[in-house]
């Protein structure tokens, strides 16, 4: 059974700080690469992060520097923690594991093909 459950969403000023947990059933979090996915209102889903347990997240350039990615292989949670939050990044939030293929960034965008994803969890951003 597969259950990604995310929490840590709310409300903050442009500046502030949130962090994203998402709570992995252990089959897949050992095997899979996990990644956060956002998607705005009227805009495309976009994958900001991902993680395949090798070590080193990988980010978008939208991100990059902002936003950090993190594994608790004992606690199987995904984790973002994301600093000086911008407007832009208002948007539902996605925890999501098991790329079909193998995920990737190149040219600022990050691409990947998960087989499963979360419920979402709301961020919202205000000037």
């Amino acid at each position: 059974q597969v259950q990604l459950v995310e929490s840590g969403g709310g409300s903050v000023q442009a500046g502030g700080s949130l962090k994203l947990s998402c709570a992995a059933s252990r089959n897949i979090f050992s095997t899979c690469t996990m990644g956060w996915y956002r998607q705005a209102p009227g805009k495309e889903r976009e994958l900001v992060s991902f993680d395949s347990g090798a070590g080193t997240a990988s980010y978008a350039d939208s991100v990059k520097g902002r936003f950090t990615t993190s594994r608790d292989n004992a606690k199987t949670t995904l984790y973002l923690q994301m600093n000086s939050l911008k407007t832009e990044d208002t948007a539902v939030y996605y925890c999501a594991a098991c790329s079909s293929l193998r995920a990737y960034c190149s040219g600022g965008y990050c691409r990947g093909q998960f087989v499963h994803r979360g419920q979402g969890t709301q961020v919202t951003v205000s000037s």
